[in-house]
């Protein structure tokens, strides 16, 4: 697949909850480093990232923009409470090996109703 048919997966996957679905997608020793966050490196932390993750939000990604340079997709996407961000995935040979997204954390906690660091 290329990196734009992975991301469409991506996509699909993420807004099914589909953990499993998900993980697939990443190669053994994917990064995946969502800039809010420190780095999570390989296939089972990264579905275990996920599992936490949909235990905690009701996440939605509608694709705003997808577009591939190379071995590279770049998603820009929304939610339908508003909040943007954009995703970096290399994928090679059909595999996510590395992710880097860019979003607002303060924004996703207060829209999810997730306590807020230093919030009394």
């Amino acid at each position: 697949m290329s990196p734009k048919e992975v991301v469409r997966a991506w996509v699909a996957a993420f807004n099914a909850g589909d953990v499993e679905a998900l993980a697939a997608l990443y190669a053994e020793d994917a990064t995946n480093h969502q800039v809010v966050r420190l780095p999570v490196t390989g296939r089972d932390a990264i579905r275990e990232q996920f599992a936490r993750e949909f235990a905690e939000a009701d996440m939605t990604c509608a694709v705003e923009n997808l577009f591939q340079d190379g071995d590279w997709a770049i998603l820009e996407w929304r939610d339908p409470r508003g909040l943007r961000g954009c995703g970096f995935f290399q994928v090679i040979e059909g595999e996510i090996r590395f992710q880097r997204g860019y979003w607002d954390q303060l924004s996703f906690l207060r829209e999810q109703g997730l306590p807020v660091p230093g919030d009394p």
